[in-house]
């Protein structure tokens, strides 16, 4: 049935709030995944770290305990940082508060198709948006304001990816409400708790909270006096007066370091409302993102922000500064200035930056605070006749499949082939089995090869590596059996070593477009895409399905000799079916998914915010070592 109304685009301020001094709220704890989304763990997931935290504040919650799947994962509290106990992952982790009525407190949980045809679930700010306008009855909801190039369809329940017209089922399930905690808001649980409430901490954060605060006092009073004249307190301001409202969402420890300004803007002036719906005024909103830290001294901060019905009191990276000026204030011909390098990505200093920011606003110059930058994933678009195939690269895409896999000689053979006998064994252990070369090998009775014995010990060719026969035989009977024989000391390859990659295909070609880094040159674009299917014997789990999230995925490399060369080497990684393989995400915890295969590539095309994009001058050396000690080397290009 069609749902009456007109659709809404989404605010930033949605009026989703609730009233900052409610004592009942909804508290949903969330993990910060690769891309900087806050994801929430489940209702029952909460429920249990919620007990753990009332028992112990400085705790271990084992969330295997109550969700199988995340058996390996346990969060320390005082830290606060999910580990993951088999790969020794660390990723931060939050208590953040919703109001009772908002979709958590119901037990609402709206999830998106994936492409393996389960569900997941939206995060958590988005899942309350999503209900709010649901509620309302409107028929479609735009999530571009929130970062997301996606428009919801409540009548055929599916959601529309603008860019690319892809559409997806979503759904709206019921499940256990999120755990309801009564009274004041608690200290913030963002960030490691601090061995003493009393002192702060000396991070950078803390330095820069103790160093502006007299600062941003001063400012205050000065902005004060300027709107209502010395001692004034009303809510009104002059017909072409300025009207700033300050307030700060994020607290440190439990403390904030603006104290709220709650005015109002009457007549012709400019106005900006934190978490207004609408908005009657042409404000210009400015974001500053400052991480979270412990920061003890002061009364916390009453009137928080809302966003999106979640009160965000320790969120970390939303602070906000909403700052409203008539044009009259800004003296003519003074620039406005930004100040865009608060979060280390830029040559400036954080501190600097922030403190510079405060004293130029404290000196009445306008300041341009910009908000946490996003990833520059992808290119601006290019037409298929502006792709060019690489100089001195053949082709423009190359496709693996499961008849590539080429299998070895019997074991004996490719032992004997990389190896010379010893006749009289050194004093040493075989670090294969740990036992003395001069005794038998540990394998002695589990295996049994004609020809070889085990006592006999070989050593290896190139690096002179000694081990019992039997034991490299055992190796090679463990390993991809592809004629290819790895020292397990030095890692030194004796033949050529070929993986487990599922069957897939890499195209590359070179776009107009330069990296951050490279002015001088254009761009080679590497397009993996891999389907997914059904694990073969030489997968870990063969006959059961497995997944390929994120693909097809796009990788950069500048268009200069070394980029050509470091795509040849890749190419050939690929053919060796090297680049990824089936395993356990690191990122993401899912298991019997395509993940890489330990040679990094560069995903990010316009900025380096996660670290895989440029500028990085040393990624093309790193990459290159990384290649060489897959058995991919320089020495195997033809000249």
């Amino acid at each position: 049935m069609a749902r009456p109304g007109s659709g809404v685009l989404v605010s930033m301020g949605g009026g989703l709030g609730y009233h900052p001094q409610s004592m009942a709220r909804v508290v949903v704890w969330e993990w910060l995944n690769e891309h900087g989304r806050w994801r929430p763990y489940s209702a029952a997931v909460c429920h249990h770290i919620e007990n753990v935290l009332k028992g112990d504040p400085r705790g271990t919650a084992i969330l295997g305990q109550v969700d199988a799947q995340l058996a390996p994962y346990v969060i320390d509290l005082q830290s606060m940082h999910q580990f993951r106990q088999d790969t020794g992952t660390m990723r931060p982790v939050q208590r953040n508060f919703y109001e009772p009525s908002s979709a958590p407190g119901k037990g609402v949980v709206w999830e998106w198709e994936n492409d393996n045809g389960s569900w997941t679930p939206y995060d958590m700010e988005i899942c309350v948006t999503i209900q709010n306008a649901y509620e309302k009855q409107h028929p479609w909801l735009d999530l571009s304001s929130l970062g997301f190039s996606y428009l919801v369809d409540f009548n055929s329940m599916a959601q529309t990816n603008r860019q690319s017209q892809r559409r997806r089922r979503i759904r709206r399930r019921m499940d256990l409400a999120y755990p309801l905690i009564m009274g004041s808001i608690p200290k913030s649980q963002s960030w490691p708790v601090g061995a003493s409430s009393g002192t702060p901490c000396t991070c950078q954060q803390c330095l820069l909270v103790h160093s502006t605060r007299a600062a941003s006092n001063a400012i205050l009073a000065s902005q004060r006096r300027k709107l209502y004249g010395a001692g004034a307190g009303g809510g009104q301001a002059g017909t072409d007066g300025a009207l700033t409202i300050v307030r700060q969402s994020n607290t440190f420890a439990g403390t904030s370091l603006w104290s709220p300004a709650t005015t109002a803007a009457g007549g012709n002036g400019n106005s900006a409302a934190v978490g207004g719906a609408g908005g009657q005024g042409k404000a210009d909103q400015m974001q500053v993102p400052i991480a979270g830290a412990n920061f003890s001294c002061g009364p916390a901060l009453a009137n928080a922000l809302t966003i999106n019905g979640q009160n965000n009191l320790n969120r970390p990276g939303t602070q906000r500064i909403t700052m409203a000026t008539s044009r009259g204030t800004i003296p003519p011909g003074v620039p406005a200035l930004p100040v865009k390098n608060l979060t280390g990505s830029g040559p400036v200093h954080p501190a600097l930056a922030g403190m510079t920011g405060i004293l130029m606003c404290a000196a009445g110059l306008p300041v341009c605070l910009t908000r946490a930058p996003k990833p520059i994933l992808h290119p601006p678009p290019v037409n298929k006749s502006d792709m060019k195939p690489v100089p001195g690269v053949n082709g423009i895409c190359r496709k693996t499949k499961k008849k590539h896999l080429r299998r070895g000689k019997n074991p004996e053979d490719v032992v004997r082939r990389y190896t010379d006998k010893i006749k009289t064994a050194p004093d040493e252990d075989c670090t294969i089995c740990m036992e003395r070369l001069a005794t038998a090998s540990g394998y002695e009775g589990v295996l049994s090869h004609k020809g070889i014995k085990p006592e006999l010990v070989g050593k290896l060719g190139k690096c002179g590596h000694m081990y019992h026969l039997l034991c490299l035989v055992a190796m090679y009977n463990n390993g991809n059996k592809d004629g290819s024989l790895q020292c397990p000391t030095c890692k030194t390859i004796y033949g050529e070593k070929t993986g487990t990659q599922p069957p897939g295909k890499m195209e590359y070609h070179v776009i107009p477009h330069c990296l951050p880094g490279y002015p001088e040159v254009k761009t080679i674009r590497i397009v993996y895409d891999i389907p997914a299917g059904i694990q073969t014997n030489e997968h870990p789990n063969p006959g059961k399905k497995y997944t390929a999230r994120g693909f097809p995925r796009h990788c950069y490399l500048p268009d200069n000799e070394k980029g050509r060369k470091v795509l040849k080497l890749l190419i050939m990684a690929w053919d060796r079916r090297l680049i990824f393989t089936i395993g356990t995400s690191s990122t993401t915890g899912e298991s019997d998914t395509v993940v890489w295969n330990e040679i990094h590539h560069k995903t990010e095309f316009g900025s380096n915010l996660t670290g895989h994009g440029y500028p990085d001058p040393n990624y093309l050396d790193n990459v290159l070592a990384e290649l060489a000690s897959q058995g991919v080397g320089e020495d195997n290009l033809k000249d």
